[in-house]
């Protein structure tokens, strides 16, 4: 069953994701991926589960007890502009169900679409692939190994990860997922050696370095996650404008954690 919100675009979460991660807040349509700070789903303290995401009332729910939960990438097209201070409508639906076997067990690949419209027109259409994993025992996730670092080049854009920063983010996206700011359940429950840095916050970073060297305007991002990143191994991000926009997250030890493509749309 489709969700539906309608609210005022208030110039707040824009605002405060500026100060959280230290770029420009501008003064006209929200730049790519922002909508993500409004329109927010808000269930109810007594409809989370154990890993704090909703167990209902929500367009999407986990296909079992216990199951991990993972944003593995998405597709965002910008086909108009969303303006502050005027209302907005974001409709949500499950697209797609889809399982398969991997090597630690069943996984269940859930596409959501949301569609943001303003003012009678559409303005923001979005497909998000959610990844249900098996539960893990204790130390299931290994950290990757480490070896040398590698400073951050001219062109790249690096962001200083530490739990106040994802604490943060969590907030500002109402995300109670508690692998982002618990770190005993994280380690306890869902075996992973450290707090998880969000899938989001990677894919936005990409899309701010695009920014930052003059990608803007009506844009298709396509985007995904290829390996965790852990609170502890910094974030690195990068763009290479050109006909196709190439985008990447890597931690300090040069290991790409997330890619990306953004694309002009046509007039």
């Amino acid at each position: 069953m489709p969700f539906e919100v309608t609210e005022p675009i208030l110039p707040g979460p824009g605002q405060a994701l500026g100060a959280l991660l230290g770029v420009d807040v501008p003064d006209g349509p929200l730049p790519l991926l922002w909508h993500w700070f409004h329109l927010l789903d808000r269930p109810a303290q007594a409809d989370l589960g154990p890993d704090g995401h909703p167990v209902r009332g929500t367009v999407l729910a986990a296909p079992g007890e216990g199951r991990r939960r993972m944003w593995a990438g998405g597709r965002v097209r910008t086909p108009g502009e969303l303006h502050p201070g005027e209302p907005a409508t974001r409709r949500s639906e499950v697209l797609a169900v889809r399982e398969k076997e991997g090597r630690s067990g069943p996984l269940t690949f859930v596409t959501v679409a949301h569609r943001i419209t303003q003012a009678g027109r559409l303005v923001v259409d979005e497909e998000q692939d959610i990844v249900y994993r098996a539960a893990a025992h204790p130390a299931a996730t290994a950290p990757p190994e480490e070896t040398t670092e590698v400073p951050p080049a001219a062109d790249e854009w690096p962001l200083e990860v530490t739990p106040t920063l994802l604490f943060r983010f969590s907030a500002l996206t109402y995300n109670a997922h508690r692998i982002h700011y618990d770190r005993d359940y994280t380690r306890d429950v869902e075996g992973y050696p450290g707090l998880l840095t969000h899938g989001p916050l990677q894919a936005l970073a990409m899309a701010e370095a695009a920014r930052a060297r003059g990608v803007e305007g009506r844009l298709e991002f396509e985007y995904r996650l290829v390996a965790p990143l852990f609170d502890d191994q910094g974030l690195i991000a990068r763009a290479e404008p050109g006909a196709e926009t190439v985008t990447s997250v890597r931690d300090r030890f040069g290991r790409p954690t997330a890619t990306g493509v953004l694309r002009r749309l046509a007039s």
